[in-house]
This record gives structure tokens, sequence and C-alpha cells, in this order.
């Protein structure tokens, strides 16, 4: 056997592929979450004055100063959250900070357990750090997270829960009495917390997010994990960031220094220059995207579709069999990109095992009149039923 012939096959996201999909039948793409709105000028200006009049160079490992800063002071302006700079590493994007947390703290036979449906990173993440994950799901429609099965999937060797709150896909938010509960059972087993927040600024209908670094018992072994491209509406941007205890932070860093090492200087000032913004920008922003999520859902319920409740991100859920609909949701996709010109994602795609079918996400950070069109095929789509 060869070198070339023992590589393992490429694997290919379902964003990637639905998104193929869209391209190859110019369907208008509800699947891969990024919004065609309008970007916040106000950042965007900040890039470019950062680009022609501040340093191109290498910043510092653990990003900006003046980021790690605005940051500390956007939490606790925020959410009430007392974050000190030197818990903050800077990296690039969200992802990298999940590869630069577990790679820091999970060692080859630890276990780990993931809560089902999952960002797909979760696990291949786990993998590559030698752990073995234990898998939880959560159950539909109101996709609660359960102690007792969490409780009863923690063994001597768990070395660390991997939370998603506000949870993509299904939008919903873990509250303070839960994460409490949490504390106390990685308290008494001696486990981590890491928990992916990315979605903290987009969560609708004046709820508040709750970050395990807000559960005192949790202060000193819960990682926290944010995203300036959500936050701000541009993903490609690729700038996120930990916050831990002292001595997290100091282990994430060796590992971010050896995966990226470093974030781009002039997003890194523009990030912290859009962090300093009022807190009624941060309340417009949002306005904007709970309006489409309320286009989108109103016109799929006036067209017969059942839309499980969400609280926060960029995404609402489709119950295919209350909405009249074949339950396979991976068929149900792929004809909707194919017969009715409108891309999603199958909730199952978002399982490792014993996927929970019957759901599709679809993304509404788009503009009006491409939800409107979208409502409009999807509706169509669905007379055929």
């Amino acid at each position: 056997m060869s070198a070339l012939s023992s590589l393992p096959a490429p694997a290919i996201t379902v964003f990637e592929r639905m998104s193929a999909l869209a391209r190859e039948h110019g369907a208008i793409n509800l699947g891969q979450g990024f919004p065609d709105m309008d970007e916040p000028a106000e950042v965007v200006e900040a890039a470019v004055r950062a680009l022609r009049g501040k340093s191109n160079q290498y910043p510092p490992m653990r990003g900006l100063p003046e980021l790690r800063a605005a940051i500390s002071a956007w939490y606790a302006r925020e959410q009430g959250l007392a974050v000190a700079p030197e818990e903050i590493v800077v990296t690039s994007g969200g992802t990298e900070a999940l590869a630069a947390s577990l790679f820091a703290l999970v060692r080859p036979g630890d276990e780990v357990i993931l809560v089902q449906p999952l960002y797909d990173a979760y696990l291949p993440l786990v993998e590559r750090a030698g752990g073995t994950a234990r898998l939880i799901d959560l159950a539909p429609p109101d996709w609660a997270l359960s102690l007792e099965a969490l409780e009863a999937a923690i063994t001597p060797r768990t070395r660390l829960l991997l939370l998603n709150t506000p949870n993509n896909p299904t939008g919903t938010l873990i509250d303070h009495a839960t994460l409490a509960a949490i504390g106390a059972l990685a308290e008494r087993h001696d486990f981590f917390v890491l928990c992916d927040e990315v979605w903290e600024a987009m969560i609708f209908g004046g709820r508040h997010h709750v970050s395990p670094l807000a559960i005192p018992v949790l202060r000193q072994r819960a990682i926290k994990i944010g995203s300036a491209g959500k936050i701000f509406s541009m993903t490609g941007w690729k700038l996120g960031w930990t916050v831990s205890a002292p001595p997290l932070a100091a282990a994430i860093a060796g590992t971010h220094q050896f995966l990226t090492f470093t974030t781009p200087t002039p997003l890194q000032w523009a990030v912290a220059e859009g962090l300093e913004l009022p807190s009624a920008w941060f309340v417009d922003h949002r306005a904007r995207y709970e309006a489409a999520r309320d286009r989108l859902t109103g016109a799929l319920e006036a067209g017969g579709f059942h839309v499980l409740p969400m609280q926060g991100s960029w995404f609402v859920t489709v119950d295919l069999a209350a909405s009249g609909l074949p339950p396979d949701d991976e068929a149900v996709a792929e004809r909707l990109v194919r017969e009715a010109g409108v891309a999603s994602v199958p909730v199952s795609a978002f399982y490792a095992r014993d996927a929970q079918r019957g759901y599709l996400r679809l993304c509404f950070a788009k503009r009006a009149e491409t939800l409107d069109q979208a409502a409009e095929r999807l509706m169509q789509f669905r007379r055929k039923f």
C-alpha cells in the first residue's frame, strides 16, 4: 500500500455539501449560517483604519492587550461577568478556541461528554486529542438537557463536559439552575466544563445569557468560548477567544501558540474598537435578527409548517412530521434543494450516532426579500404532500 493510498477519505461537512448543492441548483441558501445583511460599517471602517494606520505585523501570541481589555470590559458591561485580561486567549475563530482548549486538557484515554445534537467539529477534535466521547442526547421538542442522563454518563475517566449555549442547531439555552447542578457534578467528580458560547450576543425575547463562569463552583474549572464573528455577524473574520482561570488560560495558550500562534492584527484592533460601541448598538444589531426570525417563522407557520421555539442563534427548527412532511430529514433536505430551490440542513447531521430524525434547520440571517422568496418556495413544496 502506498503512502497516498493510505490517506483517509476527505470528510466533507454537511454545510459544505448543502452549500455546494445550493450553488449547483441556484438555490437560496438557508443551510450554512452566514448573513447576507449589511455588515456593521463601524467595525469594517475600524479594520480599514487599522490596516492603514496600525501594525500589520505579529501581535502578542495571546492577543493584543487592547483587545483583551475590551473583551474584559464588554463582558463586565453586557453580562455582569468579572473577567481579567490575563484570563483571555485570542484565537483564530471559535473552532480554534475549541481545538486549543481540548488539546490542552484532554489526554489519551480521557473521556469527554458531548451533548447531541452537536457542532460537527466537537467529536473529531476530541478524537484528535486522544479522548473518547460519551454521548448524551437532548430530546425534542424542548431539547432540554437531562441531568440524570448527564450523571449516568460520568465515569472515573471523565475529564471534561462540552456544552453549547445557546445551542446550534436547536437555539435553546441552558439556565442558571441547570448550570449550578452541573457545577455540583463537576466538583464532585472533578472534571472541567468547556462551554461554546459563540451565540451569546444573539439571544431574543429579553432573555439573558448565563455562562458557566457565572457559577462560583465552576469559576476555576470552566472555559468560555466567544466569537467576534458571531457578535458582529462577520463570520469570515474568524476571530474568537477563550476565557478561563489563569492556570487554564496558560495551558490553552500553550497549545494555541502551535496551532495558529496569532490572529490577524488589524482585525484584533477593529474588534477591540467594536466592543467599545455602546450597549444600544448591540441591542439594535440583535433586533435586526430577531425581526428576521419573526418574519421567517411567521411566514412558515402561516403556510402550515410547525416551527419549534428557539431563544438564540440564527436558526429555527422545523418539525417535519408535524408539518405534514416525510420525517426523513436528509431526504427532504435533498429534495428541497433540487425541487424547491432552498437549501437547509437536516438536524440528524448534528448527531454522531443514533440520530434524531425529522427536523430541518433553517438560517434566518438573511434579507427580508430573501426570506420571503424562500418561504414562498417552501410553502409550494409543502403543498405537494
